[in-house]
């Protein structure tokens, strides 16, 4: 039923279902205690407090945009993103020695993959979603021409490793939290956050670079621009300031457009089995 839902919802203008999206959007805030102040709370700490309304009404848009980036046709997509930035990517292509592309969950993360797909052959790594009734209409989205799903396990990160050191290209979401043994704790907008060390190991065993996306969404439904952006590291630190040099690239990108991002995501929850952070584990 979901399916045939979100396939009918794909033929809307994508102005309509972001106008449907700011309704919801504010219809949840309004519903969920919970939301609402993990919400508030996220923004104020990063500084972005002024930024409340906008993003309730970006939220929402969020949800309601993925029956087109998901079902409509792959063509029909891609035609409302404008790309800049990529001519650093095609230098990278031409060293060979892989790429990584971090997304954080910042504007219309979704549509990343698929643009680079349609310029080169991508690998993401993949977590399937708690609600199984999402998994058919992610999944297909998620396998279209030249995109190739790794799932987030011993055998995907193989998958990743073998795709960069043959000089292909694999896609990460930084700011997903990770299972115990997977991450360290790092500073996210001052407070520590379990974060990923999977970009810079990666980057560690192949030498690959990584390079910075994200997709901002234009208003009244005019598209996106999807950015392309190099990231500077030092190959000598350890991985605990790797990992921590990673957020802070995250916090760059979100500046630019800091509604969009998903503040009503958990980032700063404790997974199971991992110890709370204390002082000499988080970033300076």
């Amino acid at each position: 039923m979901l399916v045939f839902l979100f396939r009918l919802l794909s033929h809307l203008p994508l102005s309509i279902l972001h106008a449907i999206g700011v309704i919801a959007g504010q219809l949840v805030y309004r519903g969920s205690g919970s939301y609402r102040a993990r919400l508030k709370e996220n923004l104020a700490r990063a500084g972005f407090g002024a930024q409340l309304p906008a993003a309730i009404r970006e939220s929402g848009k969020n949800i309601f945009e993925l029956p087109f980036i998901w079902c409509a046709p792959p063509d029909k997509v891609l035609a409302t993103a404008r790309i800049e930035g990529w001519s650093i990517v095609e230098e990278m292509i031409a060293q060979k020695n892989g790429i990584i592309f971090l997304t954080p969950h910042l504007g219309c993360f979704e549509i990343i993959a698929q643009v680079i797909a349609s310029r080169m052959p991508l690998t993401a790594l993949y977590r399937p979603p708690r609600q199984s009734v999402l998994k058919p209409l992610m999944e297909g989205a998620r396998r279209r021409f030249n995109l190739h799903l790794a799932p987030t396990n011993l055998r995907g990160v193989r998958v990743l490793l073998k795709t960069l050191k043959g000089g292909g290209a694999v896609g990460l979401l930084p700011d997903q939290v990770p299972q115990n043994g997977e991450g360290v704790w790092a500073d996210f907008f001052g407070k520590p956050a379990y974060t990923m060390t999977l970009p810079a190991k990666l980057q560690q065993m192949t030498n690959a670079p990584i390079v910075l996306s994200y997709a901002e969404r234009l208003p009244h439904g005019a598209g996106f621009v999807v950015r392309f952006v190099v990231f500077e590291t030092h190959r000598t630190a350890d991985l605990q300031q790797r990992t921590a040099s990673i957020n802070s690239a995250m916090e760059t990108l979100i500046a630019h457009c800091p509604s969009q991002y998903f503040w009503g995501y958990n980032r700063y929850k404790i997974p199971a089995g991992v110890t709370p952070p204390s002082l000499h584990e988080t970033s300076p």
